[in-house]
């Protein structure tokens, strides 16, 4: 979403790099270049304003670090303020001291509010909450039908006792489910509203009456992260008409320019809760400002990365892994490698995964292309070995692989890069994991076995001592000279002056090799 802002800010601080101080023609053609990149991506005027002019100040003042240059100063300015305008903080749910806690959805038709309740309810269950979803959008067709099928996906019941489809009291279901709540147990009651096309009149009473009927302990305002400029509009309609604790950015996996996401919390003061990223039921979570402040300057999320990877890795596996890769448990075979692709298939889109990463923006269109199918094919291809040909690749010679291709659906070439690529990168982490870092490269500090190895001993050469000249009377000459360099050395410890070095002398006492010595005449 946030791609063009981010290959504009990129060339702005491409422009700073070099430069040994930042003069005031550079802030303020930096500040023009960053005022455009955020009008570009649709950001509200005011905020542009704001932003820009925070920025401009703080570069021409004296907090700005001599340790960084140029580039790096604005950078940290424009993270800094980044995460300013997207909330500063994480902010949490909060949650009743007794009885459920009551969290009511509003926002237009279109944005997403049914989905985002089953995420919200899969998110809290999770957490260890006990959810329960109400169906209190009685006007759109199949509205209540479609929070059923997705409360039985995520594993959460949905209370609705009417049909819905234009047939019912939405204020009535929504005072009924927190009765049903007590009753059944339930800690968390996700209120599902109905919206519209438009901001009315209608919209607004039915909403504040619900409200009133519920007492809340969050209202939460959805967003669709694409409509662009309209959504501040619409998020000081419903602040003004409903009010709202925090607000839920949907589809933010969208191409559209994400203006609305670094503009809602700056107008309207409350914060961005939680953002949903793709269709499945899964993504959904906090909205961190600080990590989707570095994904916009393309300084990576790892954090969300390690979490993800947390969530979805096993640890036993890995383990095993581990020690088969240092040498301690077996060899690493290729029932390993497919068991480590597809527990990292469990994090989602590989070009997701990829993104998260520092430094990837420069690879976004490789990214946008790459074929999630990939692993489909690659694991067609180990699927059709035996077990024996898992275990020990190397046993796979010519007509194995012709087998294994016929097998897989793909050719004997994909099976021959396939075999080459695993020992390639079984080699390369088997190094990593016993210390050695990189291939050529020395082991990592603090990791099994780094430090162990030695550096090489230097092994003197045995040198063949200075030349004498055979002639007699020119050795005797070369003696009495080394005499006298001796005694003028004795008498002077701080060494010969440099006019009476004889350099010749000095070369061939050195054992350099012969054509070398002319260099130093």
């Amino acid at each position: 979403m946030f791609a063009t802002l981010s290959d504009r800010l990129a060339d702005t601080f491409k422009n700073l790099r070099g430069k040994g101080r930042l003069s005031e023609a550079d802030i303020d053609a930096t500040a023009r270049e960053i005022r455009i990149a955020l009008l570009e991506a649709d950001v509200a005027l005011p905020v542009v304003k704001e932003f820009v002019g925070a920025v401009k100040d703080r570069a021409r003042g004296e907090e700005v670090s001599g340790a960084l240059n140029p580039a790096q100063q604005i950078i940290k300015i424009v993270n800094e303020e980044l995460v300013s305008i997207l909330g500063g903080e994480t902010r949490r749910l909060r949650y009743a001291k007794s009885g459920p806690t009551v969290i009511m959805l509003a926002g237009l038709q279109g944005a997403g509010k049914t989905t985002l309740a089953a995420k919200l309810a899969l998110w809290l269950k999770e957490q260890g909450k006990s959810p329960v979803l109400v169906a209190c959008d009685l006007q759109r067709p199949n509205a209540v039908k479609q929070l059923q099928v997705n409360g039985e996906r995520v594993g959460v019941p949905v209370f609705a006792p009417e049909a819905g489809n234009g047939v019912g009291d939405p204020v009535s279901v929504a005072r009924a489910s927190i009765e049903e709540a007590k009753r059944k147990l339930y800690d968390v009651v996700i209120v599902d509203t109905a919206g519209r096309l438009g901001v009315d009149a209608e919209l607004m009473q039915q909403a504040s009456d619900i409200r009133d009927a519920v007492n809340p302990d969050e209202v939460l305002f959805v967003v669709d992260a694409m409509i662009g400029q309209d959504a501040v509009v619409t998020a000081q309609a419903f602040l003004d008409g409903v009010g709202y604790d925090g607000v839920v950015l949907t589809k933010l996996d969208g191409d559209a320019r994400g203006g609305a996401a670094l503009s809602i919390a700056s107008i309207t003061g409350r914060p961005v809760m939680f953002a949903s990223n793709g269709e499945k039921l899964t993504d959904f979570d906090l909205f961190h400002p600080d990590r989707m402040a570095s994904r916009i300057l393309d300084m990576g999320d790892m954090m969300t990365l390690i979490e993800q990877a947390e969530k979805t890795f096993d640890q036993e596996q890995a383990m095993k892994a581990a020690a088969k890769l240092s040498g301690q448990g077996g060899e690493f075979t290729l029932d390993d490698f497919l068991e480590q692709m597809q527990q990292v298939r469990k994090l989602g889109s590989m070009s997701k995964i990829m993104g998260m990463l520092p430094g990837m923006g420069q690879f976004r269109e490789q990214l946008e292309n790459f074929d999630e199918r990939e692993i489909d094919r690659i694991q067609a291809i180990i699927q059709s070995m035996t077990p024996a040909e898992r275990a020990n690749p190397k046993m796979i010679d010519g007509s194995r692989r012709a087998r294994i291709a016929k097998g897989s659906g793909r050719m004997v070439s994909d099976v021959n890069q396939l075999v080459d690529r695993f020992f390639e990168a079984r080699k390369m982490m088997m190094q990593m994991a016993r210390g050695g870092g990189m291939p050529g490269m020395p082991g990592m500090p603090g990791m099994p076995g780094a430090g162990k190895r030695g550096k090489p001993k230097a092994v003197a050469k045995k040198g063949k001592g200075a030349k004498k000249s055979g002639n007699p009377a020119k050795a005797a000459q070369e003696a009495a000279a080394a005499k006298e360099k001796a005694a003028a050395a004795a008498a002077n410890p701080f060494g010969t002056p440099k006019e009476d070095i004889d350099y010749e002398a000095a070369a061939a006492n050195l054992n350099l090799p012969k054509d070398f010595s002319k260099f130093l005449k």
